[in-house]
């Protein structure tokens, strides 16, 4: 249950889509006065080494964060891309990119003294390590970190009392089950909080649920008469190849989606620009592609 540590990954092109989207709902939500509430349901540790044992063992920043600012492209980054590199630059001196700041601090960067950020995690480990950095924030009672199952732990906190609220959530799916209890927590959260913003992460790979997870999201929405985006960014083909042994060579993680109920109107036109480059800067082979699409 506690195996995966999301340090392994740190930066890859999930993570360049993923917090280029939560950043640019960010951006928008938090331009209002009211006080916004925002929820991580699996936080991880918050911050990352991207020079440390975990991220060197699985080199997946490489491919994706390190890759897109080692790369020049033909044309300026999109502004929602160039408005997460200069994020992420901002925990980093200088060239020398090690540090790599997970949701929670992502999130936390951009709240005002009004808003309020509830984290939730359950790995011993990354809550241990996760307390420790938000320590480092002093941001007192601004940032809550629980350790907790944030599927259930979101329900006692629906509907805020500003009725404002963003819900992130991105387990690791290492559990089958994960699939339907995403579905099963945002279909609750709709319940008793019809209006949040719900974001949701996964990964695209050869299962049923992951190509389901999506689907089912889609019709909850239209079924409530909500608005919702779908984003995908795929990096590679998704087939087992041989190595020079004959031995079977497994893709890692070829592709992955962004699902959002009620997002932010400005959305869509930024990862329209966006999307594409990720495309044309993180791909490895001829099936690099993505995908937007949005309704209600």
């Amino acid at each position: 249950m506690f195996s995966y540590r999301h340090a392994f990954h740190a930066g890859n092109h999930a993570d360049v889509l993923k917090h280029t989207t939560l950043l640019a709902v960010l951006r928008h939500m938090t331009q209002k006065e009211t006080a916004l509430n925002v929820f991580d349901t699996h936080a991880g540790a918050g911050l990352y080494r991207l020079d440390g044992d975990f991220a060197k063992t699985s080199e997946e920043a490489a491919e994706g964060f390190l890759k897109l600012v080692a790369t020049k492209p033909e044309k300026p980054f999109a502004p929602a891309l160039q408005d997460y590199i200069d994020m992420v630059a901002g925990f980093n001196a200088g060239n020398h990119w090690s540090v790599y700041p997970g949701s929670p601090f992502i999130i936390q960067s951009l709240l005002s003294g009004r808003d309020k950020l509830k984290l939730f995690e359950l790995h011993p480990t990354d809550t241990k390590t996760l307390i420790a950095n938000v320590a480092q924030l002093e941001a007192g009672r601004q940032v809550t970190v629980l350790r907790e199952d944030g599927f259930e732990g979101l329900k006692k906190f629906l509907p805020p009392p500003s009725r404002r609220a963003l819900v992130l959530c991105d387990p690791s799916y290492e559990v089958k089950n994960d699939y339907a209890r995403v579905v099963g927590m945002v279909a609750d959260a709709m319940q008793r909080f019809a209006t949040g913003t719900y974001a949701v992460w996964y990964p695209i790979i050869p299962r049923p649920e992951a190509h389901d997870l999506p689907k089912k999201l889609k019709t909850m929405a239209n079924k409530a008469g909500k608005s919702w985006l779908h984003a995908t960014l795929t990096v590679k083909s998704s087939k087992l190849t041989q190595d020079a042994q004959g031995e079977v060579v497994r893709p890692g993680l070829p592709a992955s989606g962004m699902f959002l109920i009620n997002p932010p109107h400005t959305l869509k036109a930024a990862l329209k620009d966006a999307l594409p480059q990720m495309v044309e800067l993180l791909g490895q082979d001829t099936n690099a592609t993505s995908t937007l699409n949005a309704g209600g």
